[in-house]
């Protein structure tokens, strides 16, 4: 009955409420170009698709961010849905980044260009490079935070080494980064899979990072730092 329910009830209408409210956020950018109205658009997206797929989402630690702050996010990532938990559950407005190829997609392209979203280009280091220093100065002039997968990209299991870009962009910002821990979403929604299963999921929200006092050289130590801390999130009962 969960695999009739994902195929026949859940899979339109996430396909449903995608298209109608990426339409929605697309108007909205005409109007508002620093991406605000997107981001709450997205949110309510995010919303739908959890609500419609009967996946609930436990909070921890949200009394740790300032409402008002500006972060780097750092989360695991094995899932689709992980996204929709973090719009959905995240007060900060913050923008993300996405494979370059994603940009020349009809729709989806102008939809992430128009909200804020960075291109990733991973084969070229001297563009992510200039991506990065980008996104520091997003965060610096315009007060927005920035959401990064450090494993480059879903992990079918277990968590992966982290890249070092998340540490760099908050150390160029000076901004705090924030461990998040996704708990439970990949046995929901494995990568590959097209049953989407309902159930409990649990976001765990570090404490905070700064970065005050720190240089680009000391971008690893602060990489490994995280990796540790959402090592920890992931099993703390």
């Amino acid at each position: 009955m969960s695999l009739v329910r994902s195929l026949v009830f859940s899979t339109p209408l996430i396909l449903l409420c995608t298209v109608v409210m990426g339409t929605l956020s697309l108007i909205a950018s005409f109007f508002d170009r620093t991406g605000t109205s997107q981001h709450q658009l997205a949110r309510a997206w995010a919303r739908m698709l959890l609500a419609v797929s009967f996946i609930r989402v436990r909070v921890e630690g949200l009394e740790k961010l300032d409402p008002r702050g500006v972060y780097v996010f750092v989360a695991n990532h094995g899932s689709f849905m992980d996204i929709p938990a973090l719009l959905a559950s995240l007060p900060q407005q913050f923008r993300f980044f996405a494979k370059k190829g994603l940009f020349s997609i009809p729709f989806l392209g102008t939809h992430l260009r128009r909200a804020g979203h960075l291109p990733v280009d991973r084969s070229s280091p001297r563009a992510s490079l200039k991506t990065m220093l980008e996104a520091a100065r997003i965060m610096r002039e315009r007060g927005v935070s920035v959401l990064n997968f450090p494993e480059g990209g879903r992990s079918a299991t277990g968590l992966h080494e982290f890249k070092e870009g998340p540490a760099y962009i908050a150390i160029k910002a000076g901004v705090p980064v924030v461990p998040v821990a996704i708990v439970g979403m990949r046995d929901l929604l494995p990568m590959g899979a097209i049953h989407l299963r309902s159930g409990k999921v649990v976001l765990r929200v570090g404490d905070p990072i700064s970065t005050i006092g720190m240089k680009a050289s000391d971008r690893t130590e602060l990489t490994g730092r995280l990796y540790r801390e959402v090592s920890r999130l992931l099993v703390v009962r």
